[in-house]
């Protein structure tokens, strides 16, 4: 896993884990970036401060961090992701068949349960034209498969 600052089109600056430097880009390019505080999808990697090890001289200054949310802003992330965990642990993973399943709840042709997965934007906004009811999550969901 792998962290990045990133910030929105609004300079509003937040935290986002991915799987690897590739999936950030793979999600950006793919659109499902979103700002957790405003919904911008113009988002990009902030500007971080580099993490130093035990080997930088006591003697020269600390580099400041870069400006984040404020203390209450990250509680009320953390609190976020943290219902996210728990309502994704009753929930069941149909990863890329998303929308087919979401429908089949919809129509009445699977037994109804809560369900989590991926889907296009296209794939969103079809769903929510034939009145399923969908919602994006705030946080980006690492799939079972590639967990460590």
């Amino acid at each position: 896993m792998i962290v990045f600052d990133l910030k929105c089109g609004q300079a509003h600056v937040f935290e986002a884990w991915f799987g690897s430097s590739t999936d950030y880009e793979d999600q950006r390019g793919r659109g499902l970036l979103e700002c957790p505080l405003c919904g911008d999808k113009d988002v990009g990697k902030a500007v971080m401060a580099p993490r130093l090890g035990s080997s930088v001289v006591e003697s020269e200054p600390p580099v400041p961090a870069a400006a984040g949310p404020a203390p209450e802003m990250k509680a009320m992330l953390a609190a976020m992701a943290k219902l996210q965990a728990q309502m994704l642990q009753k929930s069941e993973w149909v990863g890329r068949r998303f929308a087919d399943e979401a429908r089949a709840i919809h129509l009445g042709e699977r037994d109804a349960g809560t369900i989590h997965g991926e889907a296009t934007i296209a794939e969103a906004r079809a769903l929510a034209d034939e009145g399923v009811e969908v919602m994006p999550l705030p946080f980006p969901v690492v799939p079972p498969d590639q967990r460590n």
